[in-house]
């Protein structure tokens, strides 16, 4: 099915999902809502079916994000959990890690972290400094990670790290599940002026020992198995931020239909309608460009979903802010208040311009992989 028309059975799932979401609302409660998602099936939706999963894609899942976000209670974990960790060890885990943890994953019994941003590395993934060495059958994992979301209600933690090659010397990257309650693992709580659900954390490993079975996927593999998990969170990230964006516009257009100054509804007024539509407009066009980024993932084209996930990431993240933007601008002073629920998406909105990859590095990509421009670094 190409990526511009949806299937009915995604349409239905987006009404499910929205349902939910309404139940829940903007003051929602989130282990609540994990759980019911979970029990409805939405949380493994793109997990295999012999794992208890729902047997989709990130398409699917990327919808149930989206109408929760719409809703205005979106689950940030999402993006991490069954996106990026259930993926990876779907796609590369051993039957052993399968049976663990995709079951867990799709049921909401347990949770996973992802950390692979450090303090001095930024955005560059090939200066990672987290390292792990052999010892005897065993690995010894050492290194800092910073801004990783959850890590205090995740069972454990898939860290990315690297290995020595033994022929070149380089160090190439790695995966590993480190559990919560390792020796060595600790985690300390970042002071963040963003006030979300999800707290985020500075984590240090100090030579954290983990059986042979703790690595995911071929210590040779790479970066492909890497960007198997960074392409979902890409593309994942997208859906928080149209799901953010359609919530403002929502309540936006809601007041500007109601406000009437001088007997005329305020929405009646160009100034106020245009940037709305606009705002509408730019989300659109940034979930097309998330649907065929899913649409690539699922149907096994990394390379086609890599440059697409960073340019629905990209669309997401800005119309997100201005949607925002002008929804606060539209309520005035009540844009501000606790009662519409928008001042505190100013701050949150930012998050899917930064995060997980600023918007100069996609940029960046796209010179360089797409059109083929020369590097100034």
């Amino acid at each position: 099915m190409p990526p511009t028309t949806e299937p009915e059975e995604h349409k239905a799932l987006r009404e499910a999902v929205a349902a939910l979401g309404k139940r829940h609302g903007r003051n929602f409660d989130r282990e609540a809502l994990w759980s019911e998602a979970a029990k409805l099936g939405y949380l493994g939706v793109n997990l295999p079916e012999e794992y208890g999963g729902g047997d989709g894609g990130i398409a699917e899942l990327s919808i149930v994000l989206e109408e929760l976000g719409a809703a205005g209670c979106p689950l940030l974990m999402m993006v991490v959990s069954p996106a990026i960790c259930g993926t990876v060890i779907a796609r590369f885990g051993t039957d052993a890690q399968k049976h663990h943890w995709l079951p867990a994953l799709a049921d909401g019994t347990a949770t996973m972290a992802f950390g692979i941003t450090e303090p001095d590395a930024g955005s560059n993934s090939h200066r990672i400094t987290t390292t792990a060495r052999k010892d005897g059958t065993d690995w010894l994992l050492t290194g800092r990670k910073v801004f990783i979301s959850g890590v205090d209600i995740a069972d454990a933690t898939l860290i990315v790290g690297r290995t020595e090659d033994a022929r070149t010397g380089r160090l190439k990257p790695c995966l590993f599940i480190v559990p919560r309650d390792a020796e060595g693992f600790t985690r300390h709580r970042i002071d963040m002026e963003l006030h979300a659900a999800e707290k985020q954390f500075e984590l240090t490993l100090d030579d954290v020992r983990l059986p042979a079975d703790a690595l995911v996927g071929d210590e040779d593999a790479g970066l492909l198995q890497l960007f198997a998990g960074l392409n979902p969170e890409r593309i994942m990230t997208a859906a928080f931020a149209i799901g953010m964006g359609r919530y403002a516009l929502s309540r936006a257009v809601e007041y500007a239909r109601d406000r009437t100054v001088w007997n005329t509804p305020i929405g009646a007024h160009q100034a106020i309608a245009h940037p709305l539509a606009q705002a509408h407009i730019d989300l659109e066009l940034a979930r097309l460009m998330m649907q065929k980024a899913a649409h690539l993932y699922d149907s096994g084209d990394d390379a086609g979903a890599g440059e697409a996930a960073n340019m629905a990431k990209y669309a997401a993240g800005e119309a997100c802010v201005k949607a925002v933007d002008q929804a606060v601008h539209t309520l005035g002073g009540n844009g501000l208040t606790r009662e519409f629920g928008l001042g505190s998406l100013i701050t949150a909105a930012r998050v899917a311009r930064i995060a997980p990859v600023s918007r100069e590095m996609i940029l960046n990509y796209v010179s360089h992989q797409t059109l083929g421009l020369p590097k100034s670094y």
